[in-house]
């Protein structure tokens, strides 16, 4: 993990469009929306406006008026799990979804146009964990970062990071930087040199009933206070506070089961 600057390296808005293989994008699929923004909307200070509807009621949750993530309601016949997912910048998201599809990976969701917003689809990896490919129009992402209430980090928990880490490196054009520590199984996803996202193999620690997935790191001003606020909302605390050379670190779930980061990062 890096610290929580945003995916261009800065802090605050981030208005250009994103090199490929850049996260741009967190997304959450849910069965209650109303019940879920105002959890979030209490926990982050978010607020709510609809967002493109392809895949049923969605609306994208604001910052101070600046588009920060979406969530979206679960279709009653579809057993997802409520999850965070990750969406990675494309600049042809059919071919993207192609690359997938012949390194091992699955396509599930389209590729779709999400009105003029821009192009998607959803796929897994050849472990099962499930991230997004968005190829963007009028709508570019993230539009903030670096603060309280915004993304700071994607990170894979999966059985062995190196195998899968290939795949994404040839889906997404990503430059690997294994971790050098012989007891950490951990590989940075860079850009450009930049560091962006971080795949953990956890090999039999991985939660049973979730299996490989990707979990977002949330920006927060005191993650001890926004931990025992989230309990208060109806959410769960999964491991407690705690700190890391990154920063002070709580990882929860929302009333519905998904799971995230509480961060307060050192900068």
């Amino acid at each position: 993990m890096t610290d929580a600057r945003g995916s261009d390296g800065r802090i605050g808005e981030t208005n250009a469009r994103r090199a490929p293989g850049t996260p741009c994008w967190v997304s959450l699929m849910v069965h209650g929306p109303a019940a879920t923004h105002d959890f979030y909307g209490a926990l982050f200070g978010w607020e709510f406006r609809p967002g493109p509807q392809q895949l049923g009621p969605y609306a994208r949750a604001l910052l101070d008026g600046r588009e920060v993530a979406g969530i979206g309601q679960l279709p009653p016949d579809r057993q997802l799990p409520t999850a965070w997912t990750p969406y990675f910048a494309s600049d042809d998201v059919n071919r993207t979804a192609e690359t997938v599809r012949l390194c091992g990976g699955t396509v599930g969701v389209g590729p779709l146009d999400a009105g003029e917003a821009g192009r998607m689809a959803l796929g897994s990896d050849p472990a099962g964990a499930v991230f997004g490919v968005w190829q963007a129009a009028a709508h570019l992402g993230t539009a903030v970062t670096g603060r309280p209430g915004t993304p700071a980090w994607n990170e894979l928990l999966t059985y062995e990071a190196a195998g899968v880490a290939k795949f994404y490196e040839t889906v997404f054009g990503f430059e690997l930087l294994p971790d050098p520590s012989a007891d950490r199984d951990y590989v940075t996803l860079r850009i450009e040199g930049r560091p962006v996202a971080g795949i953990h193999g956890v090999g039999d620690a991985l939660p049973r009933d979730r299996g490989p997935h990707w979990t977002t790191y949330f920006e927060v001003a005191d993650t001890d206070e926004s931990a025992a606020r989230l309990v208060d909302l109806g959410g769960h605390v999964l491991a407690p506070a705690h700190d890391t050379p990154h920063g002070r670190v709580a990882t929860v779930a929302d009333p519905e089961g998904a799971r995230f980061t509480l961060l307060h990062a050192q900068r």
